[in-house]
């Protein structure tokens, strides 16, 4: 029996955080083992903000380099830059022929960015219907999504319903949201009351998985905790306490129960002095990996081509389907 297909990717903008790495990558990693995988790094999206040239192609190469020292195999996934595709932009204006605008203006999340920038660009505004080229040039049968996320996975399954209503339901797939474990969203260690990003300005809020054990240091032992000296897992009123407990939590595989146990009676302070060491040692082995790549940059950049022509053989069935579907004439 064939395996599911399971598509999920992340924007090349700032570097993965340990948000990331606990609530989206580490999941991709057990994953591998049930599911036919493809994991993409989404370098056409992070042009809906001004980028500079040089740093985006560097970006992505790390950003590469990070999901393979995170895990990611190769041999198991299909994994891939977004641009080496070409694909992805075709099917993009299809479905953007089929999506009423109206749709588009209800996504919370152009609101939240266009909020938040002068740069609203057309690319800001139909960021959604790339995602859903993105899924459906696949086939994807499920989807990781974060809370953030599902909006955007119901407007792919509305464009889907458009495109069959129209063309029939013969060649794309209904996708379904396929959710985490609970208890995986990680906050801002500044801001305990929004989620931890990479693209957030303040680096003070965010562990990158290539930040040098110093800065990893410096940032939790300065994450915003309570005046309150007992240690709770309370995430209503110790927001920053119980995150960190969260983070601790899932890297030692000891329940928040377990470690309010152990420090009680200890302080604030002991708990993060402990979780720095501990986080510093997680991803000891995964930078390690990650300069080495990065000084290889030949065999990346095969591995991304290998990746793209794995992708590509998908993504040209899919779209000489939905030629023949459309109208459009096929060579």
């Amino acid at each position: 029996m064939a395996k599911k297909v399971i598509l999920s990717g992340s924007t090349a903008t700032g570097d993965l955080t340990l948000g990331n790495y606990i609530g989206a990558i580490n999941n991709w990693k057990s994953l591998q083992e049930e599911y036919d995988c493809l994991y993409f790094v989404a370098d056409l999206h992070a042009l809906t903000v001004a980028q500079d040239p040089k740093q985006l192609q560097e970006r992505c190469k790390s950003f590469f380099a990070q999901y393979l020292a995170l895990g990611l195999d190769p041999d198991k996934n299909t994994l891939f830059l977004q641009s080496h595709v070409p694909e992805h932009a075709e099917l993009n204006w299809i479905l953007t022929c089929l999506t009423p605008m109206g749709y588009l203006n209800r996504m919370t999340q152009f609101k939240d960015k266009s909020s938040q920038t002068k740069n609203i660009n057309a690319g800001l505004f139909t960021y959604p219907v790339l995602m859903s080229a993105d899924i459906l040039l696949y086939q994807a049968d499920v989807v990781p999504v974060g809370e953030d996320q599902k909006q955007h996975l119901e407007l792919c399954r509305d464009i889907v319903n458009f495109y069959h209503n129209r063309y029939g339901e013969k060649t794309l797939k209904m996708p379904e949201p396929h959710i985490g474990k609970q208890g995986a969203r990680i906050m801002s260690l500044q801001d305990p009351s929004k989620k931890m990003s990479k693209s957030d300005e303040n680096e003070k809020n965010f562990v990158s998985i290539i930040d040098t054990p110093k800065k990893i240091q410096k940032k939790i032992k300065s994450a915003v905790t309570d005046s309150d000296t007992v240690i709770e897992f309370d995430p209503e009123n110790k927001a920053g306490l119980s995150n960190l407990l969260t983070i601790y939590s899932v890297l030692s595989g000891k329940s928040t129960e377990e470690l309010v146990n152990e420090y009680q009676g200890k302080m604030y302070g002991h708990v993060k002095v402990d979780l720095a060491d501990l986080v510093c040692e997680t991803l000891k082995p995964v930078q390690e990996k990650y300069h080495d790549l990065m000084k290889n940059e030949d065999y990346l950049l095969e591995l991304m081509a290998k990746g793209a022509q794995k992708a590509r053989v998908r993504a040209q069935n899919t779209l000489k389907a939905v030629y023949q579907d459309t109208g459009l004439v096929t060579l």
